[in-house]
């Protein structure tokens, strides 16, 4: 996937504005930036440019509050741990925790970027 896709570039100017001790779905992040369906492709950007992009990678979880596979889930809970967020059994309270942004957050984050076309 090239960085200057427009799915990208919203994944990542959405992803970096969710604040410190929230939580947001990969689902949540693919509707917010008008890709349904996304959710996967979101999983993939993270994946594979958090670091480059200084994304906030760890707070983006299941649809059902469960954290990272395997691999990440004890860097993720510690990092979200340090900002406070609460884990019971790999698992995040979403009433409790959940970043729920206006339209308007939203509409001026991803002001003068493209839209994703859905295929």
């Amino acid at each position: 996937m090239k960085d200057k896709s427009p799915l990208f570039r919203r994944t990542v100017a959405l992803v970096k504005a969710i604040p410190k001790g929230r939580v947001t779905s990969y689902g949540q992040v693919a509707a917010l930036i008008s890709s349904p369906g996304s959710a996967r492709y979101i999983s993939y950007i993270l994946r594979s440019s958090s670091t480059k992009y200084s994304l906030p990678w760890h707070r983006v979880i299941s649809s059902t509050g469960k954290i990272a596979s395997h691999t990440y889930c004890q860097t993720q809970a510690r990092k979200l741990r340090k900002e406070g967020v609460e884990i019971e059994h790999n698992k995040i309270d979403l009433e409790r925790y959940s970043w729920q942004p206006t339209k308007a957050k939203v509409k001026a984050l991803m002001k003068g970027l493209p839209k994703h076309k859905i295929k």
